[in-house]
Parts: C-alpha cells; sequence; structure tokens
C-alpha cells in the first residue's frame, strides 16, 4: 500500500486522537449501551440507538485512525531544504489583491485551510511543488483562475 505522507505535528496529533478514542470515548460508550439496555425494551429505547450508532462511529475512526498511522510516513521539514516540496512552509501574495497567506504543504490527513495547513492534493499545492522564491504560479480553482508569487519558503 502507499505511504501517506506527514509531520511529527500530524502525527501526533492523529495518535493523541487514537488514544483518546480507546481510552475516553470507547468506554464511555460502553457504559452508555449498558446503562440503556437496564432501560428494558431495547426496540423503542432511543438511548440505546444513540450509543450503538456512536459507537459504530467510534470504531470506524479507531479503524481509520490505526490504518493511517501504520501506512504513515513521517517527514521532518527541518531536514529539507530548496524549492518548495513536502513540509514547506510557504508565503504567497496573491498577484490580485496583494493579500499575503502563509501555508504549510502537510499530508491530507492534517489539513486544515482555515489553521493554514495546506493538503499536499489540493490545486494550490500541486502547483507551488518545485517553485522557488519570486516565482509566479498560476493556479485553477472553483473560484476561477488566480496568480500568487512565492515569497518566501521555510522549512521548519
Amino acid at each position: 500500500m502507499e505511504k501517506i505522507p506527514m509531520t511529527r505535528a500530524g502525527h501526533a496529533a492523529l495518535d493523541e486522537e487514537l488514544k483518546t478514542l480507546k481510552s475516553v470515548e470507547r468506554p464511555a460508550v460502553i457504559r452508555a449501551i449498558a446503562e440503556a439496555r437496564e432501560h428494558g425494551d431495547l426496540s423503542e429505547n432511543a438511548e440505546y440507538h444513540a450509543a450503538r450508532e456512536k459507537q459504530s462511529f467510534i470504531e470506524g475512526r479507531i479503524k481509520e485512525l490505526e490504518g493511517m498511522l501504520s501506512l504513515a510516513e513521517v517527514i521532518d521539514p527541518s531536514k529539507l531544504s530548496g524549492a518548495i516540496k513536502f513540509g514547506a512552509t510557504v508565503t504567497l501574495v496573491d498577484e490580485d489583491t496583494d493579500e499575503e497567506k502563509t501555508y504549510q504543504i502537510v499530508g491530507e490527513a492534517e489539513a486544515d485551510i482555515e489553521n493554514g495547513l495546506l493538503n499536499i492534493k489540493s490545486p494550490l499545492a500541486r502547483a507551488l511543488i518545485g517553485k522557488d522564491e519570486g516565482d509566479s504560479v498560476e493556479v485553477k480553482t472553483p473560484g476561477g483562475q488566480r496568480s500568487y508569487e512565492v515569497l518566501s519558503i521555510r522549512y521548519a
């Protein structure tokens, strides 16, 4: 199977979520199911059905996280340099609006555009790979064609 690239911080966050699901959420939902069972007729017991649904979600997420972590290839950006690649923190300026934005290119599982974590598979990240400071990048986005200039590249 194909390795899943991620930063050390992304790996740690997924690992922490997995530990929380296994040690806190799973036992809590098991208690909730046991409590709901004590209320009698399960066919009309909304608490029981809600707890079972939550248990199903938790077990699915545990399997998903275990799969991702088993295929994880942790990449340390501080050991990288040069043109833009996975792990780079890139500052861009929109050539139309002069708005500056900073993103770190990360794996799919840890991407969070609101916090500046850009999915490696996104159109913008794919357009940035291999570029250097001062390069101009054309990106086709859902909102139309955008042009960015690479102001700086950092590997932290």
